[in-house]
Parts: C-alpha cells; sequence; structure tokens
C-alpha cells in the first residue's frame, strides 16, 4: 500500500451510528487523495431518520469536543459536509478542505437551533 497521509484517529469517537450502516469515521487515509469537506445542501426534515443522523453526529462531535476547535482527522467527509457552513465551521482563516489536519469548530448558537436535541446528556438511538 502506498505512503497515506498522516491522520489523527479520534479515540473514543463513535464509529458510526447503530443499526445504520451510516459511518462518522474513516479507517485509514483515501490512498486516492483527501476527500474534500464541502457544505452539501440537507434535505433532512426533522423526524426523519436522516435528520436523526445528522443529530446523532453532532451530539457525537459536541460531547467529544464541546466548544474547543477540533482537528478533521479520521472524521467521515460526508457527515462533516452535511452540517459544514452551518453547524460546523472552519476555526481558521487559511481552512484547507483537503487536509486531514484542518481545523474545525461546532458554531453551537447554530447548532442548537438545528438540533437542540444534539445537546442532551443523552441521545437515544
Amino acid at each position: 500500500m502506498a505512503n497515506l497521509p498522516d491522520m489523527t484517529k479520534h479515540r473514543g469517537f463513535p464509529s458510526g451510528m447503530p443499526g445504520t450502516g451510516v459511518q462518522f469515521t474513516i479507517r485509514r487515509a483515501n490512498p486516492r487523495g483527501v476527500t474534500p469537506i464541502k457544505a452539501l445542501p440537507r434535505r433532512a426534515r426533522p423526524g426523519t431518520a436522516e435528520h436523526r443522523i445528522d443529530a446523532a453526529f453532532l451530539h457525537a462531535l459536541w460531547h467529544h469536543f464541546g466548544d474547543e476547535p477540533f482537528e478533521r482527522g479520521n472524521l467521515d467527509a460526508a457527515r462533516l459536509s452535511l452540517l459544514f457552513g452551518r453547524e460546523v465551521v472552519p476555526a481558521e482563516k487559511d481552512f484547507d478542505p483537503l487536509s486531514y489536519e484542518a481545523m474545525l469548530m461546532i458554531d453551537e448558537r447554530v447548532a442548537r437551533q438545528s438540533f437542540p436535541e444534539s445537546f442532551e446528556d443523552v441521545f437515544e438511538v
């Protein structure tokens, strides 16, 4: 296997949403290049399974990192992209969407409006 870029693995972060097959983290760096993070339109309405998955991911982010900036690392680009530009924003001026070392943070005000359930102590799956 080719030399893969270094990627922080967030130990203790949930690997995905139980019972859905949806992943929250990746196992290894992409050998074809880093998948860019970009704001994707979110079509999930409250009450749908997709909305619940986004809420669970945000819950995991909040309870793992809180209001502190965090490195992208092994967090899944697709999951991040569904929150990017709204609930999750760049934490640095020179943000590189193609870097596993890119720093992100939760915009708590926006996130609490969009997914209030993500800030509860327990998220029922």
